[in-house]
């Protein structure tokens, strides 16, 4: 494995460290599919505008876990939920619903496409960034969010934290770049103020 700075860095204004990920892409396989009525894991495919997707029954994902899928042919990631399992699938073989597989750039005609892809580490621990992802979706409804950062954290004060996400989101007319900022209260994790805007 290869320790580097992420470019969806993590800075902390209070000690001014830059934090190093570790990074875990996987290579492996796409497919689509157009989902089903009952899903193993009780959540429908239109789940998160279709952002969805099944992995194997073999595969270490869990159900309602985040995973960031790259097309390595045009650089196009997605963020995508997993909904389903699938028995006896190859455990590096993801089956996106066809609205994820088309935000990849890919063309359905092909049916099978090479990409990388890894849980979502930052998102899937920073609680505040999957709030704010779930209200930016709500927000944005004909829009897919295709990719994410953490962009700051700064305490105020004692029992006052403000962390700043950003979101690109995709269309199938345009692009826009939301902001999501919150303020909460780190000792009752209770949220003092939040807010997303278009930058």
């Amino acid at each position: 494995m290869l320790y580097y700075y992420n470019p969806y860095y993590q800075h902390d204004t209070l000690d001014n460290h830059w934090h190093l990920f570790r990074q875990n892409y996987i290579t492996g396989q796409a497919t689509w599919t157009n989902g089903g009525n009952v899903t193993q894991c009780g959540t429908q495919w239109s789940y998160n505008q279709f952002m969805t997707a099944a992995v194997s029954t073999n595969s270490p994902y869990v159900c309602g876990q985040s995973i960031k899928v790259r097309n390595p042919q045009n650089g196009r990631e997605v963020i995508v939920t997993i909904v389903d399992k699938v028995p006896g699938s190859p455990v590096n073989t993801i089956n996106l619903h066809q609205r994820a597989f088309e935000t990849l750039g890919a063309n359905t005609s092909i049916g099978v496409i090479p990409i990388e892809f890894q849980p979502s580490p930052e998102l899937e621990q920073e609680k505040w960034g999957k709030f704010l992802l779930e209200l930016t979706q709500t927000a944005f409804p004909q829009y897919n969010v295709t990719e994410y950062k953490f962009a700051g954290r700064t305490q105020f004060a004692e029992d006052q934290i403000e962390e700043i996400y950003e979101y690109t989101l995709q269309s199938a007319q345009d692009r826009v770049n939301i902001r999501g900022s919150v303020i909460y209260n780190p000792a009752t994790d209770r949220v003092i103020s939040f807010g997303i805007a278009e930058i």
